[in-house]
């Protein structure tokens, strides 16, 4: 799926990344979503390295990525501790200023390098989402309805792990499925890694753990940088079918978070770079290519 792409694996302070670049130019790096890997940029990746130097990675906890501890306050799967791995990651393979493309927990975790490393994230684009501190601080009866697997993962240990792991692939399947609108939306070979990656235990333990970590430790580091802005130029795009657009005006809540923020929704759900990946490449070679 990552024709011409280099795999290796990074040891940052915190795990070890799992991640494939290629392609030459400026440095891009791309971060996937739940309950997926860097696989999900496979039909992106390889448009985009045409221009750039693009970087897929997986996240901790996620792909082949390491399943550190979450701890007690979850702060090993913190969106500031993720956050790092792929700041250091990055500077590994000697970028020491690059654009981030960030789906669903990407996202997340690219607006918090946008906080923490702002003198090294140049662009931010942010898919499908809006904040996670906007989310927790504005839930409606019909926000709860479509993420309600946000208010189920972050139920204590082990009562979440058990009931995904009783069927793993089940689940994974109702989840992209009902997210995307259909299964058939993924190409084969993207849909086994996933389902490869997700059968694992520590998998789904991680991921977990990275839902407990939004709702806790997450939300006091949010609460505490609450004023602050991204300062870099934001991309926001959204599923005319996702939850971010029929609960949410996308670009206004952007704007109360960062300085400079244009969007606009694409004729999709939730799995942009999967579903409609001709228009998500043009959006992100336009916005790039404004550097």
């Amino acid at each position: 799926m990552f024709a011409g792409f280099t795999q290796t694996q990074i040891a940052t302070e915190g795990a070890t990344i799992n991640l494939r670049y290629g392609g030459s130019g400026p440095p891009v790096l791309l971060l996937h979503g739940y309950p997926q890997t860097h696989a999900m940029w496979h039909l992106v990746a390889p448009r985009l390295a045409e221009r750039f130097t693009v970087v897929a990675a997986d996240l901790r906890g996620y792909g082949d990525s390491a399943k550190p501890p979450g701890g007690e306050d979850h702060a090993g799967y913190a969106k500031r501790a993720m956050a790092r791995d792929q700041a250091q990651a990055m500077t590994a393979l000697g970028f020491e200023r690059f654009a981030v493309v960030g789906h669903d927990r990407g996202g997340r975790v690219g607006h918090r390098m946008a906080l923490d490393f702002p003198e090294r994230v140049a662009r931010l684009a942010v898919l499908d989402i809006v904040p996670t501190y906007h989310i927790f601080t504005h839930v409606t009866k019909e926000l709860a309805t479509l993420y309600y697997h946000w208010f189920f993962l972050i139920q204590p240990f082990d009562l979440p792990e058990r009931m995904i792991g009783a069927d793993p692939i089940y689940y994974l399947h109702k989840k992209l499925g009902g997210w995307g609108g259909r299964l058939g939306i993924f190409a084969p070979a993207a849909l086994a890694e996933y389902e490869r990656c997700f059968r694992e235990p520590a998998t789904i333990h991680a991921s977990c753990e990275d839902y407990r970590a939004a709702a806790s430790i997450d939300l006091e580091h949010d609460a505490v940088d609450r004023e602050r802005r991204v300062a870099c130029p934001l991309l926001a795009l959204w599923g005319e079918r996702g939850v971010p657009h029929r609960c949410h005006d996308v670009l206004a809540v952007w704007r109360d978070y960062a300085n400079d923020v244009r969007g606009r929704a694409l004729p999709a759900g939730h799995f942009l770079a999967e579903e409609r990946a001709e228009e998500t490449v043009a959006e992100l070679l336009a916005f790039l290519n404004e550097a």
